[in-house]
C-alpha cells in the first residue's frame, strides 16, 4: 500500500512541524490497518528567507518521527518554492484479508474516536497570536502523536471485529463521517457530548474559523441533521479540518469494549462517540 501527504507549516517550531508532517503522512497507512515500512521525503523550501539550520531542523523532526514509527527513510526530493511544504510518500504492508476501508460500517456498530478535535481552530488562533500556550502545547502534542498505538491495538482484535476505519483530517469529523456513511450506505449517529475536544477550543471557535472549516460546512452540511441542543460553537468544531487527527472506527457492538481496552493498553486514547444506524435521507445525525 502507498500514500502521500504534505502541507505548509501548521506550527512555528520547525522540529514540531517536521514531526507533525511525518505523523500525518503515516496516518493513512494506520487507518487501513497497515504497517508503514519505508518513506520518501517531499520538501519545498524558498531560495531565500530561510536558513539551512531551520531546513535541517524540519528534516530532523520528520526523521525522528519515522524512527519512532520503525520506518526507513530511503531518500526524497526537494524543490525551490516561495512557500514551505513538507511531507512524505509512504509504503506500507497489510494482510490482504484485514484491509480496513471506510465502506464497511454496519447498523449497530459502535463508533470510536482516538484523538480530540480542534487542531484547525487552534492553528488559526496560533497564526493570529490569539492562543494561550497551554492549548497550543496540548494540540501540538496530539498532532505529533502517531496513530500507531491505536492501529496496533486494532490488529489484536479478532478478524472481522472492525468493520470500517478512516483517519480524521481535512474534512473534519463531519466530513469523514459523511464519507463513511455514503460508502457504507448507513447513517452515522454522533453523540456530541461524548466527542473529545481540546479544553478551551469551543470558547475560541467562533473567532478562529479557517477557510477549510467554512468549505466543509458548505460541502457536507446538507447531509447532516443537528439536534437543537448542539451549540453553534461545537458544530464548528465538528466541521473543523484536522491535521494529523485520530482514527474514526466502526466496530461490531460486541467488540466495542474490547476495542477500547486494547487501544488504551497499547497507549492510545479511545472514546465511544456514537453508533451506526440504518440508512435515511441524511448521512450524519448529531445529537446532544
Amino acid at each position: 500500500m502507498q500514500t502521500v501527504d504534505f502541507f505548509t507549516p501548521i506550527v512555528d517550531d520547525p522540529y514540531a512541524y517536521g514531526q507533525i508532517a511525518a505523523a500525518n503522512a503515516l496516518s493513512d497507512v494506520y487507518a487501513m490497518g497497515g504497517r508503514p515500512l519505508t518513506a520518501l521525503a517531499i520538501a519545498a523550501f524558498p531560495k531565500e528567507g530561510i536558513d539551512r539550520e531551520t531546513i535541517a531542523t524540519v528534516l530532523k523532526g520528520g526523521y525522528d518521527k519515522l524512527v519512532e514509527a520503525g520506518v526507513a527513510l530511503l531518500g526524497g526530493h526537494t524543490v525551490q518554492d516561495p512557500e514551505i511544504k513538507f511531507g512524505y510518500a509512504v509504503t506500507g504492508a497489510i494482510e490482504v484479508n484485514r484491509v480496513l476501508t471506510n465502506s464497511g460500517a454496519k447498523p449497530g456498530d459502535a463508533l470510536i474516536l482516538t484523538k480530540p478535535l480542534g487542531t484547525g481552530i487552534v492553528a488559526t488562533a496560533m497564526k493570529g497570536d490569539r492562543l494561550e500556550p497551554r492549548l497550543a502545547e496540548e494540540a501540538t502534542r496530539s498532532m505529533r502523536s502517531l496513530n500507531r498505538a491505536a492501529a496496533d491495538g486494532l490488529r489484536g482484535l479478532p478478524g472481522g471485529a472492525v468493520h470500517a476505519c478512516t483517519d480524521v483530517t481535512g474534512f473534519g469529523l463531519i466530513g469523514h463521517s459523511t464519507e463513511m456513511a455514503v460508502a457504507s450506505h448507513v447513517v452515522l449517529r454522533i453523540e456530541s457530548q461524548h466527542v473529545p475536544v481540546f479544553d478551551g477550543v469551543t470558547a475560541i471557535a467562533s473567532a478562529n474559523r479557517s477557510g477549510g472549516l467554512t468549505a466543509n460546512e458548505l460541502h457536507f452540511g446538507i447531509g447532516v441533521r443537528f439536534h437543537s441542543s448542539v451549540s453553534p460553537e461545537l458544530i464548528s468544531v465538528l466541521f473543523d479540518p484536522q491535521t494529523s487527527g485520530g482514527l474514526l472506527i466502526a466496530v461490531a457492538p460486541q467488540a466495542a469494549d474490547e476495542a477500547c481496552q486494547v487501544m488504551t493498553a497499547a497507549g492510545a486514547s479511545a472514546w465511544r462517540v456514537g453508533d451506526v444506524r440504518e440508512a435515511a435521507d441524511f448521512r450524519v445525525e448529531v445529537v446532544g
